[in-house]
């Protein structure tokens, strides 16, 4: 598993820590009742109960790997949202060179931990996350995508 440092606010660490314990304690506690009832039907090849709960279980120690991963490998970062610039956990709204104010799009620069809902993240770390930090309304970046240049402005940020 990877050790990237998982740049996260305070109120996005606890959530996840509250997650994790919930998982680690009631989660695994229900999900072992029901397969144990799943097992009491009968035959396991032909138990659709059994296996359904067995996935559910597999998605779940999944997701606790991945919260420990983030928990224990992450940074405080601070929301600064007096600077005027683009930084972690900044929602910035964009529009495509040759695209109309109608097109604008909204994007979460930071973790997908974070990411509030109905909106596109974009991580630090990618092409556009990157090019984006430290700029403000009105700027126009570009960056390297994998089909190629693109140039966004900067329309909105909050």
């Amino acid at each position: 598993m990877s050790q990237d440092i998982h740049r996260i606010t305070q109120a996005t660490l606890d959530k996840l820590r509250e997650e994790y314990h919930h998982l680690t304690t009631v989660g695994r506690t229900e999900i072992a009742r029901v397969i144990e009832a799943a097992r009491s039907l009968g035959d396991l090849s032909e138990n659709g109960d059994y296996h359904a709960a067995k996935d559910e279980q597999g998605k779940m120690e999944a997701r606790i790997r991945q919260i420990d991963q983030v928990i224990r490998n992450h940074e405080i970062v601070e929301r600064d949202e007096e600077s005027g610039e683009v930084r972690h956990a900044s929602v910035v709204a964009v529009i495509y060179d040759g695209d109309s104010a109608d097109d604008a799009q909204e994007f979460f620069i930071g973790s997908i931990e974070e990411k509030p809902d109905g909106i596109l993240v974009a991580s630090p770390a990618s092409p556009l996350g990157s090019a984006l930090l430290g700029h403000r309304v009105g700027d126009t970046v570009e960056y390297e995508a994998p089909n190629g240049a693109m140039r966004v402005t900067i329309v909105g940020l909050r």
